[in-house]
């Protein structure tokens, strides 16, 4: 059975990380790290605080889409979910990345 991954890259202005499920969709994804050291500062940060309910932040964007911001301890977004349809398919995103963050695996893309 495939695994859920980080995926690290590098493009414009840094570094950044993809949470993938595991069927391959993207669920989570990254600010723009300066290093890559920072961007897996950032795995571990999403590791430790994707179990916790209370650290999702369940927004609506302008255009009626749902989606999720993923918080720190100290309340900065570690990560952003993609855009959904229905406020049940944000609940399903949440839920998987709740389930596969802690034990997904990382993947360097970008050497």
């Amino acid at each position: 059975m495939a695994k859920a991954k980080f995926v690290i890259e590098k493009g414009k202005g840094g570094f950044r990380f993809n949470l993938l499920s595991t069927n391959s969709e993207p669920i989570l994804h990254s600010e723009r790290y300066n290093t890559k050291d920072s961007a897996k500062r950032g795995i571990k940060s999403v590791m430790k605080h994707a179990g916790d309910t209370a650290n999702y932040q369940e927004k609506k964007a302008k255009n009626g889409q749902h989606y999720f911001n993923l918080r720190a301890a100290n309340n900065r977004v570690i990560g952003t979910s993609e855009m959904y349809s229905s406020t049940a398919a944000r609940k399903n995103g949440i839920q998987a990345v709740q389930r596969v963050a802690a034990g997904a695996e990382i993947e360097d893309r970008s050497k």
